[in-house]
């Protein structure tokens, strides 16, 4: 042994300094470096680079197109490949070049999965991809199979664009705040044509005079109560007449207001009129008085054009032309809400038949909004701007739509599909605003009547039943005739 020169130590290699080998080729954090300083690692200690270095076992190769590791055995990153193209293959479809994967035997394991590289860029616009929505989902259907039925996509509802029904009404009044037409429980359309009122039975188009006021006098509102012939009838000087429509007989007149009557509403048994005197009256035409309440909330000099009761009798909405929509409960004499946002005069009204609570109003030439509104939580629920002044609304009994009336400048009728608030339709014909609307006892039809003295019928809205169903008025009574 004492001829045996004396051994230099060695310097250890990086297999015994546990380095791992993605880092002994960074220069900067090589232990030659720190060899030179004299010092001499454990073999035992690793050394931790302040660097992060990605594992590219878990990469997603196939996603770009790149070419996998080719000493990658993992089973994992197998079966995650496997996933992947199972994925890929339910969303873009077997042409996107991706192959499904074979299910394998669990005896022979999952590093045995045949995985398919792509054969093209998936991220790309093309037709091939625009399918079916079967296409989407992550296992394949069979079409064919006994039991699975696929219903077709429903066409859309067509509405006609014409009229079916023209009437000439001489001397219809082209003004805003008066309300002149409406339409009996008993299919008798009411109609007040300058100081008389005239009827006009749909289902024999017998036209009848129920009054005359005289030429001292004019009609300025018409309205009917929800059951039976009575019909009420609003003057210019202040009066509110009761008829008796089957008798063509007068049961009463009703005073109070100080000047014209251009709107009423029915409840059950109770009559309300508003006038240009800014005041409602609340009637009931079983009791001697002529009213027996008397609601204020609209400002003074303005008149009251709008009014309508909910469906359910409890809560009563009113417009006027300053710009204020108030909603009204049975007792009442205050307004129970208040509403602002219109900025012209609120004339169009409409209690919905579907939800309780939801209200809906229209505003003059300065708005030109519909808006919606939940009574129940006292909250504004959207707006739609028309582009046109808004003189009625109404909704429809049998499905969830309305239909809105204007004026200035276009003079249309839209059908409105709610709550998306999308057009179904836009019927033109008139030439004036179309200032009066109202809805047949059977939903399907509605009458519009404009200052051009014409009344127009048409079939806007579908049957309880069938869509394709026509209204006891329908087509049979085409042509133009004369109201008086």
């Amino acid at each position: 042994m004492g001829d045996t020169p004396p051994q230099l130590p060695q310097t250890p290699s990086s297999s015994e300094l546990n380095i791992p080998s993605t880092m002994s080729s960074r220069p900067t954090l090589s232990p030659p470096n720190l060899l030179s300083l004299g010092y001499q690692p454990s073999p035992s200690r690793t050394i931790i680079s302040d660097r992060f270095i990605p594992s590219r076992s878990s990469s997603n190769f196939n996603l770009f197109n790149l070419s996998p590791p080719s000493n990658s055995d993992d089973p994992l990153s197998s079966s995650s490949a496997a996933y992947t193209t199972l994925l890929r293959t339910a969303l873009f479809g077997p042409d996107s070049g991706f192959t499904p994967p074979v299910t394998p035997d669990k005896s022979v394991g999952a590093r045995n999965f045949p995985v398919a590289s792509p054969t093209r860029n998936i991220f790309r616009f093309k037709s091939e991809t625009r399918q079916s929505l079967h296409s989407l989902l992550p296992f394949e259907t069979d079409d064919h199979l006994p039991g699975i039925s696929h219903s077709p996509v429903k066409a859309a509802r067509k509405v006609p664009r014409s009229p079916y029904k023209v009437l000439d009404a001489p001397a219809l009044q082209d003004d805003f705040y008066l309300n002149l037409v409406d339409w009996s429980s008993h299919n008798v359309l009411s109609v007040g044509l300058g100081n008389c009122v005239y009827l006009w039975n749909a289902c024999s188009s017998k036209v009848t005079k129920l009054c005359d006021l005289g030429v001292d006098d004019s009609v300025c509102s018409v309205g009917w109560a929800q059951r039976g012939t009575h019909l009420a009838v609003g003057t210019s000087n202040g009066k509110v007449q009761i008829w008796d429509a089957s008798r063509c007989k007068r049961i009463r007149t009703m005073e109070g207001h100080r000047l014209r009557v251009g709107t009423l509403a029915w409840s059950t048994s109770q009559l309300s009129s508003g006038s240009r005197d800014k005041s409602i009256l609340q009637r009931d035409i079983r009791a001697q008085e002529n009213y027996v309440s008397k609601l204020s909330g609209h400002k003074s000099e303005m008149q009251v054009c709008g009014l309508k009761w909910s469906y359910d009798n409890r809560e009563l909405a009113s417009g006027g032309n300053d710009n204020r929509l108030y909603v009204w409960n049975q007792h009442s004499t205050q307004p129970v809400l208040k509403y602002c946002e219109h900025t012209a005069a609120v004339k169009a009204i409409a209690w919905s038949p579907h939800l309780h609570g939801l209200l809906a109003s229209g505003g003059g030439t300065a708005d030109r909004c519909i808006r919606f509104w939940n009574t129940a939580t006292n909250s504004h629920l959207s707006c739609m701007d028309t582009g046109s002044q808004v003189c009625n609304l109404v909704w429809s009994k049998n499905v969830n739509e309305l239909v809105s009336t204007h004026g200035y400048s276009q003079n249309q009728i839209i059908v409105w599909k709610y709550p998306t608030m999308s057009k179904l339709a836009t019927l033109t014909g008139h030439t004036f605003r179309v200032l009066y609307l109202a809805i047949s006892p059977d939903g399907q039809t509605i009458v519009t009547g404009a200052g051009d003295e014409t009344l127009r019928f048409w079939n806007v809205f579908p049957s309880p039943k069938s869509q394709n169903t026509e209204s006891e008025i329908g087509a049979s009574f085409l042509g133009r005739t004369q109201i008086r």
